[in-house]
């Protein structure tokens, strides 16, 4: 099984729903499975432990595992 290869800054949009979504906020919290569709884009902004990275969405932070996740590759070069 091949490892995603993410890293900060990196575009991503949501390939699976996980059960819940959890912010990215000092004191987080759960949201429903339904504040973020399946295909929605967002940047990775920070990396956390336990395998969690913050991606930023339109509609807030949120901590994500790999598995949720998929990189956009830029075919458009600066």
């Amino acid at each position: 099984m091949s490892e995603l290869k993410i890293s900060i800054g990196d575009k991503v949009k949501l390939s699976l729903k996980p059960p819940y979504f959890k912010t990215a906020d000092p004191m987080p919290m759960l949201r429903p499975p339904d504040i973020i569709a399946i295909g929605q884009e967002g940047i990775v902004i920070d990396r956390r432990p336990g395998q969690y990275w913050v991606v930023l969405f339109a509609k807030g932070s949120y901590l994500m595992e790999d598995q949720y996740l998929e990189v956009i590759e830029d075919h458009i070069s600066s």
